[in-house]
Parts: C-alpha cells; sequence; structure tokens
C-alpha cells in the first residue's frame, strides 16, 4: 500500500545566464569590426589570455570601453545590465559597470581554453562575427558534484536541464551573453570552411562590476 505524503521539489543556488538578442546588428558589427581589425593591425601581437596565440587566436588590450569607437556597443552593455540589475533586485544605490573590454579574432584551428575571470561580478561576450561551426562557448557545471559521483539517468531520454554538466551556446551576430564570473568556459575550435576573414570568429568580452553611484 502506497503511503499517501507530500511531495515538493524546490529549487535554490541557479546558475544564470542571460541573453541578448540585438535585432538588427548590421551596422553596429560593421563598425565594430573595421575598429577590430584596425586595431589588431597597431598591436599585430596583442596578448596571451584564454586565447591560443600559436593557434592563431589574437586577444587586443583590455580597455576599449575607454575609446569612443566602442561606445555604442558599451551604451547597448549598459542598458543590458540596467535590465540585469532590475531582474536581480540589485541595490539602487549603484550600478553595474564595465571594468574591462577586449576582442578576441579566432581564425579557424583556434579556440579558447576554459578559464574564470577573478575580481568580477559578471562576464560577457557579444558576437560580431560568427560564421557557421566557429565554436560553441561552452559552459561547465560550477560544482563538484559530477567530479565526486555521479547519478546514472534514464538511457537515451534528454536529461532535465538541472541535470545537465555543461551547457553550449551556438555564436550568432548580435548575441550577447552576461554569466558569472565565476563560471567556468571554454570556446571550441573554429571548424568553419569559409575562408579569408569571413572565417574568423570575431567577439568582444567584457567584466562588470558594481559602482556606487556617485552623489
Amino acid at each position: 500500500m502506497e503511503q499517501d505524503f507530500s511531495f515538493v521539489r524546490r529549487m535554490y543556488f541557479p546558475t544564470m545566464v542571460f541573453q541578448v538578442e540585438v535585432p538588427d546588428p548590421t551596422e553596429l558589427n560593421n563598425k565594430l569590426l573595421s575598429n577590430i581589425y584596425s586595431e589588431r593591425e597597431r598591436d599585430q601581437k596583442g596578448i596571451s589570455r584564454s586565447n591560443i596565440p600559436e593557434l592563431g587566436g589574437w586577444h587586443s588590450h583590455n580597455d576599449l570601453h575607454k575609446s569612443n569607437d566602442y561606445a555604442d556597443l558599451v551604451n547597448l552593455i549598459s542598458q543590458a545590465t540596467g535590465k540585469m540589475s532590475d531582474n536581480l533586485g540589485y541595490a539602487d544605490s549603484h550600478h553595474v559597470r564595465i571594468g574591462t573590454m577586449w576582442s578576441i579574432i579566432n581564425p579557424p584551428g583556434s579556440a579558447n581554453r576554459a578559464h574564470v575571470h577573478p575580481g568580477c561580478l559578471w562576464s560577457g561576450v557579444y558576437y560580431i562575427q560568427a560564421p557557421e561551426k566557429c565554436g560553441q562557448i561552452e559552459f561547465i557545471e560550477p560544482r563538484t558534484v559530477h567530479l565526486m559521483n555521479q547519478a546514472k539517468f534514464q538511457p537515451n531520454k534528454k536529461r532535465n536541464k538541472e541535470n545537465w554538466t555543461k551547457v553550449r551556446f551556438t555564436p550568432k551576430a548580435g548575441r550577447m551573453l552576461i554569466f558569472p564570473s565565476w563560471l567556468y568556459h571554454a570556446v571550441d575550435p573554429n571548424l568553419t570552411t569559409e575562408k579569408g576573414d569571413a572565417a574568423n570568429r570575431v567577439i568582444i568580452s567584457f567584466n562588470l562590476n558594481q559602482v556606487k553611484k556617485p552623489k
């Protein structure tokens, strides 16, 4: 005989990823693309972070947000973080601002190692050019449970999202993702069949923190 009882599933400690889609990003992205290639021309070596320069990946310096060339994107990010702050119930005394912002160009064969972004609350990526098969971004389960002992699930049946250990997003021009800076993430290799500059996966990434508003 089955016992009659109450059974409720409660969800806590979610890992949130905010997604923004710009409806017509062509003008903005063309301008950004021109600025980024000009930046690479001035600083061909770039810097080395999660990118792999030996595979051709290029990483700009980290203060693009201070240049008027990127003001339109900075404004877009500010609008998105304003909505995010409202959604999360952040204090009105502070606003979320960009601390660092940079570009990455990944030609075919390039990828980004799994990494986190220390010293900030949120991080984000905006896709400027994303040819087919240019490399998905992968977010990795942040808790150690999947390293300790994994449960067995029904075979040939899709798991509920809360039981996933990895999540991938397909890059798309005009798409922005904002995610916790402590969330491990990586970028798959660029396997596009496009040629020349059209084959490059071009993005701008940024880090965000809460800053007290001036009185």
